[in-house]
């Protein structure tokens, strides 16, 4: 009796010797597929061009299997812009019909420093703007009378005394300037593929866990 008692209680204390190793390589497993798989999304992101600014929103935090199963969580702490460029989502306006695009010559920051809209447009500095309809193509919001640098293309103030001379010539350097492409809405192109990152990684799982239960 003592010898079978010894013999099962050995079995019972390697099995549950395995299954602690077991258990361990899942945690290291799951573990490593999260670090993976936020590892793949910032550099899809940055291959997108969209910046290291948002690739570094990407997170990923792992769970040990302490009364529950092993997990590791992976998320993104801009995930407005990450799906708008995950699934191609479509843009319009929140406040009216047409969706302002700032072009090139436009100022990067508005009246009190925000990002520049024509609500904010400084036109203190460049006068008015001015609507354009056109039938094809999209209409404009565009500011007259103002400098334009032959070599940078920079828009500068408006001028004084309007853009014709007194002999009803146009000024050397002054030019109508478009301000902003005016669109119905916009379709953002889709250049990001999260669940195709996340899939790929799932499949790897298995042989991550075995990969750890190996070096047990």
């Amino acid at each position: 009796m003592k010898l079978a008692a010894t013999i099962v209680g050995s079995i019972k204390a390697d099995l549950q010797a395995e299954m602690r190793g077991i258990e361990k390589a899942v945690v290291a497993g799951v573990k490593e597929a999260g670090d993976g798989l936020k590892g793949s999304l910032r550099k899809q992101v940055v291959s997108a061009g969209l910046g290291t600014r948002l690739a570094r929103t990407w997170r990923s935090r792992a769970y040990p299997n302490k009364g529950h199963d092993a997990a590791s969580l992976v998320w993104s702490k801009a995930p407005q812009i990450i799906r708008t460029f995950d699934e191609g989502t479509v843009i319009r306006s929140k406040s009216g019909f047409w969706l302002a695009i700032p072009t090139p010559a436009a100022p990067k920051r508005g009246v009190g420093g925000k990002r520049i809209t024509p609500a904010n447009f400084p036109e203190h500095r460049f006068g008015p703007l001015r609507f354009v309809y056109r039938a094809r193509g999209p209409s404009l919001l565009v500011v007259d009378s103002v400098r334009v640098s032959a070599k940078t293309g920079r828009v500068g103030r408006r001028t004084k005394g309007g853009a014709f001379t007194r002999t009803g010539r146009m000024k050397a350097g002054i030019a109508t300037a478009v301000m902003f492409l005016l669109v119905p809405q916009v379709r953002m192109p889709k250049r990001l593929d999260v669940r195709r990152a996340a899939e790929r990684w799932s499949r790897r799982l298995p042989s991550l866990i075995g990969r750890h239960m190996q070096s047990e």
